[in-house]
């Protein structure tokens, strides 16, 4: 008996541009994987975190592939949810194979993370936690401007970083309060002599994209 081909649970495909971190602008091809560990309260993917349709992922690169034709770009993402609860490494083959170059969003709680060429690792509340593989290969660090984000969470998170990696102070859902602290927090955080550290930005809600 054939096996059936392996599949991903995929919320939704769509092309836009990067609309936060420090590749704000590029063109890209999102693909949001569904499933999460984590149940943060100011989460803006809330449809992400259970569910989803199965999807081969030979059809997911056939479509990556269909979508660039009307929408060219070189970068693949993968976000979610928490995309690496599920197993991407196929996925990434088939994309690079393709040539696409893969960024990958992720809380970095799940060790051994997969082979990509960009990482954007979140971590999340209450500790702030990330599995020690993503200290070396994250090329850019996101903290969430909640309520309760101190300059003691951001100290702590840029001291397990190398200083190479930026650090972006990200206001939730570019709310007045949170630019606010945000950019209270930057100018604490460079009193302190944190280096790399910025503040970031949700462009595409600004600009009304997806």
């Amino acid at each position: 008996m054939m096996r059936p081909p392996p599949t991903l649970r995929i919320a939704e495909v769509f092309p836009s541009i990067k609309g936060e971190g420090l590749r704000l602008g590029e063109p890209a091809l999102f693909i949001r994987l569904a499933g999460c560990n984590k149940r943060c309260a100011f989460c803006d993917t809330k449809v992400a975190r259970r569910g989803g349709r199965p999807v081969s992922t030979e059809r997911l690169v056939a479509e990556a592939v269909r979508l660039r034709r009307r929408f060219p770009c070189r970068w693949a993402c993968l976000t979610g949810g928490e995309p690496l609860l599920q197993d991407t490494d196929r996925l990434i083959r088939g994309l690079r194979a393709e040539g696409f170059l893969v960024h990958i969003e992720t809380n970095g709680s799940i060790p051994r993370p997969p082979a990509a060429d960009w990482y954007s690792v979140s971590p999340k509340p209450p500790d702030y936690r990330v599995d020690p593989a993503y200290l070396r290969i994250a090329d850019e660090v996101k903290l969430v401007v909640t309520r309760r984000l101190t300059l003691r969470n951001v100290q702590a998170v840029r001291r397990a970083f190398p200083d190479k990696t930026p650090l972006l102070l990200q206001p939730q859902s570019n709310l007045d309060w949170s630019v606010r602290r945000g950019w209270a927090l930057v100018r604490r955080s460079l009193a302190a002599g944190l280096p790399n550290i910025r503040l970031g930005i949700q462009a595409h809600k600004i600009l009304r994209l997806p």
